[in-house]
């Protein structure tokens, strides 16, 4: 007897269990019912508030074997795994690239596929990956949740606070592979490249 397939109206992804279809359709509702009770922070599922609770308590009871740091959830630790292992099992069936996490090579798809199913309910702008959204319902409400410790300028951006952060550190991890000049911003690699293209 064939297994029966439950079908996301939306991506068309199946799923052979109605309740991982219904968890699946949250990534497009952005439903999340499951909320803390210390933070308020909510959840698209019970596993996740369980794995986030433990942030609280301090809890970490998932340790690797290699370098012995420990993690919070399972999931994290498999994924943190695969920085020794340099594993990369998820591949994109249209470029051949891979990724270490099925939720990258999920984004990274959109690239392809133009996928936009996380929007705006104030501007209606639309985003590829649920934390963009996130980041951008800031420039509506003006929240800036992430705080430098050193100087408590705060920012919107969690990337933002990463980038400042270097201001005090010094840190230049972008290197030049022609001068190794280093930057401390992507961007500003980007456009001192572009004075060796001009010779």
């Amino acid at each position: 007897m064939e297994k029966k397939l439950y079908q996301c109206d939306v991506c068309d992804k199946s799923f052979g269990q109605n309740s991982n279809l219904t968890t699946h359709r949250r990534t497009h509702t952005g439903e999340k019912p499951y909320a803390c009770d210390v933070c308020e922070k909510s959840f698209s599922q019970s596993g996740h508030l369980k794995g986030h609770k433990r942030t609280h308590t301090g809890e970490k009871p998932y340790a690797c074997d290699v370098c012995e740091k420990s993690f919070s959830e399972s999931g994290k630790l498999t994924k943190h795994k695969r920085t020794h292992t340099g594993e990369k099992p998820y591949a994109c069936d249209v470029c051949e690239m891979s990724f270490s996490e099925s939720g990258s090579l999920t984004k990274h798809k959109r690239t392809h596929t133009g996928e936009k199913p996380y929007a705006c309910d104030v501007c209606e702008k639309s985003f590829s990956a649920s934390n963009n959204l996130t980041t951008h319902r800031r420039t509506h409400t003006g929240e800036k949740s992430y705080a430098c410790d050193v100087c408590e300028k705060s920012f919107s951006a969690s990337s933002n606070l990463t980038t400042h952060r270097r201001t005090h550190t010094g840190e230049k991890p972008y290197a030049c592979d022609v001068c190794e000049k280093s930057f401390s911003k992507s961007g500003n690699l980007t456009i001192h490249k572009r004075t060796h293209m001009a010779h």
